[in-house]
């Protein structure tokens, strides 16, 4: 059948992709959006658009009858799931086929045979497909340790639904296997609707590479090369490439990889875009891990190398068309890098940030794509995960795609939330990964260098220097009278204007004066050479030092953010007649960030130790715990389980004294 009209079952970039593809296809495209996505870009792209209601994904893009009903009321002839949601949700692709909607993707079957993990494990072993040792977990069954003991320390607790680094707890020792297993269920439950859990066998320090697979309704399938996701944190891909330097040199290992791959694909009579996902071992063991049946978050370096596009081709194989020949023999040209481009803050254990993005633009280059969802002005809502883009660049060697991608990424603008661009940069540039050296240990073992700024004090000076002259150029273009006399001009010499800032290190208090010959600058009460060239609100040429450089500028609700080629540093302006602030109890334990507590740990009058659990919270499908920073007695606990909170929220009040 043709399809002509198509709903995608998502939100953001993915959305924004599989439109893209559409209109190229010449099909008309639909929209479904929560009520935080109302004014998203994947919206206004749409032809058509319907409102799901409701902020969290349970009330939106989880709701199976509503989004077949859209599909429905729009005439749409199929449904595209994206990824995340229910991608890999066999009773919705089933209630697509029960409505005569064609769903992009594999049968209810098909999905269901690797919805479970644990199932997923037997089908592969049927199929001689290289395993780990694991363990079921039935609820009730009792002790779980001699299970963990018969795997093997370290192990992981993993969650047999879903996917995404979710449900997942590495351990250690026997001591904190009970609290992984209650805490894994809990992400699970929450992330996915299916609380399983099971123990498996923890490789340290091993290669994670993925074999795209792809099939059609005639029975061909044919893999498309592999991609190494081994950056991780928390179990979630940061960077991803193809091919896997792992594999360059290795062609044995590729094709033995490649057929276990479509071996498993075989197995369950798959239709459409797989990834077979496996660990690799130093020794070049490896063993499955798991298969997404969706279009996986990275396939763009897929895309690149091989010069196919895969949404197409899953369209193509919904409509009952056979694989293209470039398809059933695909060529590997050259090498792409994928960036993830999150909002959060590696300083503070990568957690998600929601808020107005000030600013987004990343400059358009040559072999480099973006895939983004959101764009300047747009707000990251605390209800969904914090993918904000993904930067991808192809060239004809690794080192070349590395070195464009962290170019492009160093020269981005991106205002208002804080991010993981540095520690992109600071991934892509490091010896190790330019090396081929890495494995998903790779962020933990280089985790000092890789989290240090790229901005250091010197930067953020004159940083502050093109802030303050940027900001008395502002109030000057502003002014009414002597628009043609610099900032703070004197017919005779009067003391300098002064600025104030908090940057990353403390305060910097910046000094000015304009004199005859130029500009006097102080900071911190060092004076400093400077020389300025142009001056506008937005762009400062500054030599300093006899040092030159442009200097971007860009103020927004109080905050001055500044960029050059040497980094960029976020200054906030502190209020000169600040309000009275409300009296914080002593030993309040405020919320790091916004979200719902989904647990609470202790009761008003017990006794702590410092970094014990108060509570946990869930934000953007992560639960994160929230520990006493000091021992004390809990003087009053002022939240309970269910409730939403936002960012600086007291949860309980601590009393240090004893």
């Amino acid at each position: 059948m043709r399809i002509r009209k198509l709903l995608v079952a998502n939100r953001g970039e993915i959305a924004r992709r599989v439109f893209r593809a559409c209109r190229d296809m010449g099909i008309g495209t639909v929209a479904v959006f929560s009520e935080p996505d109302r004014d998203a870009p994947f919206v206004r792209e749409a032809d058509e658009a319907v409102a799901l209601g409701g902020a969290a994904p349970g009330e939106s893009y989880l709701r199976g009858e509503a989004i077949v009903d859209a599909a429905l009321r729009t005439r749409a002839d199929a449904v595209h799931p994206g990824y995340g949601f229910l991608a890999e949700n066999a009773g919705f692709a089933a209630l697509c086929r029960e409505r005569g909607i064609v769903f992009v993707g594999p049968s209810p079957e098909a999905i269901a045979a690797m919805g479970s993990k644990l199932q997923a494990r037997r089908i592969a072993a049927e199929a001689g497909v290289p395993l780990l040792p694991a363990a079921e977990l039935e609820r009730g069954a009792g002790d779980p340790g001699p299970s963990a003991q018969a795997i093997g320390w370290p192990l992981l607790v993993k969650a047999s639904a879903g996917g995404g680094g979710r449900g997942m707890r590495v351990v250690r020792e026997p001591s904190a296997l009970a609290e992984a297993i209650a805490s894994a269920r809990r992400e699970a439950g929450s992330a996915f609707g299916d609380d399983t859990v099971y123990l498996e066998r923890w490789l340290e320090a091993a290669r994670h590479v993925e074999m795209q697979v792809f099939a059609d309704a005639q029975g061909t399938v044919t893999p498309l090369f592999e991609r190494e996701c081994s950056i991780q944190r928390r179990h979630q891909k940061v960077i991803e490439e193809s091919p896997s330097p792992a594999l360059l040199q290795n062609a044995r290992l590729r094709a033995d990889m490649a057929e276990a791959a479509v071996a498993l694909t075989r197995a369950i009579a798959y239709v459409g875009a797989g990834t077979v996902e496996f660990l690799l071992a130093k020794g070049g063991a490896f063993y499955f891990l798991e298969m997404n049946t969706r279009l996986q978050v990275e396939h763009p370096v897929t895309e690149a190398v091989t010069g196919l596009d895969l949404v197409r081709l899953q369209i193509q194989a919904a409509q009952g068309e056979p694989l293209p020949a470039a398809a059933r023999e695909p060529r590997l040209d050259g090498h792409a890098i994928e960036a993830r481009l999150y909002a959060e803050d590696p300083e503070r254990g990568f957690l998600p940030c929601a808020g107005l993005l000030s600013r987004f633009a990343i400059e358009a280059r040559p072999a480099l794509r973006v895939d983004a969802g959101v764009e300047t002005g747009t707000r990251v809502s605390a209800h969904y995960d914090p993918l904000l883009a993904k930067v991808i660049a192809h060239a004809g060697t690794r080192g070349e795609a590395a070195a464009l991608l962290a170019a492009a990424l160093a020269g981005a603008r991106i205002h208002g939330l804080a991010t993981n661009r540095d520690l992109l940069v600071q991934v892509l540039r490091h010896p190790a990964f330019l090396a081929g050296d890495t494995d998903t240990a790779f962020l933990e073992r280089h985790a000092e260098a890789l989290l240090a700024p790229r901005t250091d004090a010197e930067g953020e000076a004159v940083h502050a220097i093109a802030a303050a002259l940027a900001g008395a150029a502002a109030r000057r273009a502003a002014a009414g009278v002597l628009g043609f006399a610099p900032p703070g001009w004197r017919n005779n010499p009067f003391q300098p204007q002064r600025s104030l800032f908090e940057g990353r290190r403390g305060a910097l208090a910046v000094d000015y004066a304009w004199r005859r010959d130029g500009v006097a600058v102080a900071v911190n009460g060092q004076e400093r050479a400077v020389r300025v060239g142009r001056c506008t609100a937005a762009v400062v040429d500054l030599e300093v030092d006899g040092i030159r450089r442009s200097i971007d500028v860009h103020a927004a609700e109080g905050v001055v953010h500044v960029d050059d080629t040497h980094g960029s540093s976020t200054l906030r302006e502190p209020d000169r007649f600040p309000p009275p602030a409300a009296a914080a109890d002593t030993g309040s334990l405020r919320s790091p960030l916004p979200g719902v507590v989904v647990r609470v740990d202790v009761e008003t009058g017990q006794q702590v130790q410092a970094g014990a659990v108060v509570a946990v919270i869930e934000a953007m499908k992560m639960e994160h715990p929230v520990a006493a920073p000091h021992e004390g007695r809990v003087a009053e606990m002022r939240v309970r389980a269910g409730q939403a909170v936002e960012a600086g929220y007291v949860l309980a009040v601590i009393d240090p004294r004893p």
